[in-house]
């Protein structure tokens, strides 16, 4: 069994900057990727953010240049870093890790989300 745990949403103004934080703990043994995804109010949750544990990153278009997603694989952590927030980013943020427990099964995980919310 493998957990997630979010922190870091919140309220911010519009061109303010928010650090979101998901820590996986459990049996792991290793974790290919993790990432982010939201999910805004009458919306289809949608891509932000992946990283593999190699290093490799990709991001949805909208979010290029402003979002910054790293890792700390020793601490089977990721993060994202977001800058000049905008209002239109408005959403449950979730993370997700691919993850290879001990027992050598694959999966992907999510976590519970964190509300991130963007005045104007």
């Amino acid at each position: 069994q493998v957990q997630l745990v979010e922190s870091g949403g919140g309220l911010v103004q519009a061109g303010g900057s928010l650090r979101l934080s998901c820590a996986a703990s459990g049996s792991i043994f290793s974790i290919p990727v993790m990432g982010w995804y939201r999910q805004a109010p009458g919306k289809q949750r949608e891509l932000v953010a992946r990283m593999t544990s190699g290093g490799s990153t990709n991001y949805a278009d909208s979010m290029k240049g402003r979002f910054t997603i790293s890792r700390d694989n020793a601490k089977n952590t990721v993060y994202l870093q977001m800058n000049n927030l905008k209002p239109e980013d408005t959403a449950v943020y979730y993370c997700t890790a691919e993850v290879i427990t001990t027992a050598r099964s694959m999966y992907t995980q999510w976590g519970q989300g964190t509300q991130v919310t963007v005045s104007s």
